[in-house]
């Protein structure tokens, strides 16, 4: 199985007329799409197709053609090859104020002379509205400021300031919102806030927003469907549940949390299920969850859906079984964080929620490690195990 197998296509290419609009805005259509820098390809034959009125996030490392994607669909990028549809309307060609899409900015933007009302009116005054009171007191009223209009930006705290910035975007009525990494400028309280805020903002307006950000929390909090972008090319695609679930590629299963890969062996199948040799060590797994057409794979089970406890007590039926010795732990108050050493001298990570008042496990303690086969998943071993594990902040 490929990666590119695993990605929702779009339909063929889309021809002006053939795709209705919702009254949620417009399906954004990418249809076969190359940006090339040079010899350097940023956005390698891309296509997906994004429903009207979804919250959708392309998630990704820098360099992995996000920011890229999302600049190509304002205007502000010039594709290489491929076509943009937006509703029924090819806007490949067009320029950025002829899109039916405005863009959410993390630097704001905001116009520091003028008031709160005049930076989310300034749009429609260029466009010689005749309904400016009524669309940003509604616009406002919206993002909670309207207390706020005659103030200043700098009067502002930070998330307040991107609620203006999100204003002033939807008060064109855009068929399309684009957000640019609109939450990396506030600090960590600010920025869960605003996530809550933003998809709540989404869901009173029902329009289209494509989102683009290398925060795994901030996709999986706001959006619909997440794309996992790397080199250009999607590794994933699907809601984030299914995506943090059963990740098909080793990139999605360490970029979007934690996963233990542990090399092991498909020896067989009985039922359903598919029959492992992982070190000597006989397991099973749905094969429904094996993402390989080769007999050797990574195994891979999330850290939380690991159970630890002292060696020689009872673990549940039928889970897959591994002793291990506790090589490090750390306690954080909801839980403890533990590295488990396997016989044959991987470590592998545990989290294990505290549920009594009894310290945690210590470092040299014989321990046994189980989980439920309906957690493991298996990809293709001849990926990288350590694909997607750093996480660089910022994007090209």
């Amino acid at each position: 199985m490929t990666e590119q197998q695993n990605v929702e296509p779009a339909a063929a290419p889309v021809s002006s007329g053939a795709v209705a609009e919702s009254a949620g805005g417009a399906d954004l259509h990418i249809v076969e799409v190359t940006k090339r820098f040079g010899d350097f390809v940023a956005v390698d034959d891309l296509t997906l197709t994004i429903p009207a009125g979804a919250f959708f996030a392309l998630l990704g490392p820098s360099g992995c053609g996000k920011t890229t994607m999302l600049r190509m669909v304002a205007g502000l990028e010039e594709p290489t090859a491929g076509r943009i549809v937006i509703g029924d309307r090819d806007v490949t060609a067009l320029r950025p104020y002829r899109r039916p899409v405005n863009t959410v900015f993390q630097n704001y933007a905001l116009f520091p002379h003028l008031d709160i009302f005049e930076n989310v009116a300034f749009g429609l005054r260029r466009k010689g509205s005749k309904t400016v009171k009524a669309d940003v007191e509604r616009m406002l009223d919206l993002v909670e400021l309207t207390t706020y209009a005659r103030r200043k930006p700098t009067q502002l705290s930070g998330g307040q300031q991107q609620r203006v910035a999100v204003a002033r975007a939807l008060v064109n009525n855009p068929e399309v919102l684009l957000l640019d990494e609109p939450l990396g400028a506030l600090d960590l309280k600010l920025r869960r806030q605003m996530q809550i805020e933003l998809k709540r903002i989404q869901t009173d307006v029902g329009i289209t927003f494509a989102h683009v950000t290398h925060d795994q929390e901030e996709a999986m909090t706001m959006a619909d469907t997440i794309a996992v972008m790397n080199a250009g090319r999607i590794e994933q695609m699907g809601a984030p549940i299914d995506l943090y679930e059963n990740p098909v590629t080793t990139f999605v299963a360490n970029f979007l949390g934690q996963s233990n890969l542990i090399r092991g062996s498909i020896t067989g199948t009985s039922g359903g299920d598919s029959l492992l040799d992982v070190q000597g060590i006989r397991m099973a797994m749905p094969t429904s969850r094996v993402h390989s057409d080769n007999a050797d794979v990574w195994v891979g089970v999330r850290p939380e859906k690991v159970h630890i406890e002292l060696a020689g007590s009872a673990t549940a039926e039928g889970h897959n079984v591994a002793p291990a010795v506790i090589s490090d732990a750390s306690y954080i108050g909801v839980s403890t964080q533990y590295l488990a050493k396997l016989p044959w001298g991987q470590e592998v990570g545990v989290f294990a929620q505290n549920m009594t008042t009894q310290g945690p496990l210590r470092v040299g303690d014989e321990v046994s490690l189980s989980w439920d086969p309906e957690n493991t998943f298996a990809l293709d071993a001849q990926q990288d195990a350590d694909a997607g594990a750093e996480k660089i902040e910022g994007d090209t």
